[in-house]
């Protein structure tokens, strides 16, 4: 796990969280051919505590998202299921499952990649991050790196259907 100093994340600290969690994603791909979602979970003090990719696939587990791994490690890494003053980066907007799992583990903010527009949960299709009926709101910074993290997504999808990358 790395370390990088925090006073408030600035645009190219959260890049470079973000170029960490493009490099999990890969890693989805090539070590378990799984779809490329990288996160990671960094605490207040700028340090990686936990990290993930999409593993739902390899684990036979519906609920093994890159932002659920990179959570328990988080929270194993803390000894904490509450995840206070964390930011969880992911390369893919979260779903309604991961999305809730942050709210319960209290993190701060998110900082994802990619819009998914058929099942994101942090204002594309669903706010639930911001929803006011819940007693923790989660800060969500979208599109880092969207120009990478978007693409790499798609080529995963059309190598799948036997269509050449874009």
């Amino acid at each position: 796990m790395s370390s990088l100093p925090l006073t408030s994340p600035s645009p190219d600290l959260e890049r470079a969280w973000m170029q960490h969690a493009l490099a999990l994603a890969e890693r989805a791909t090539r070590e378990d051919d799984e779809i490329p979602v990288g996160a990671l979970v960094v605490d207040a003090g700028g340090t990686v505590i936990g990290e993930g990719w999409n593993r739902n696939i390899a684990e036979h587990d519906p609920s093994a998202h890159a932002e659920i791994v990179a959570m328990r490690h988080a929270g194993r890494a803390l000894g904490n299921h509450r995840l206070v003053g964390c930011t969880l980066v992911v390369t893919l907007e979260p779903c309604a499952m991961c999305a809730m799992a942050m709210v319960h583990a209290r993190i701060a903010r998110v900082v994802f990649g990619a819009h998914d527009p058929k099942t994101g949960a942090a204002g594309s299709v669903f706010d639930v991050l911001g929803d006011p009926r819940h007693n923790h709101r989660v800060d969500v910074h979208g599109g880092v790196l969207a120009e990478v993290a978007g693409p790499m997504l798609t080529n995963y999808f059309r190598r799948k259907r036997g269509l050449p990358p874009r």
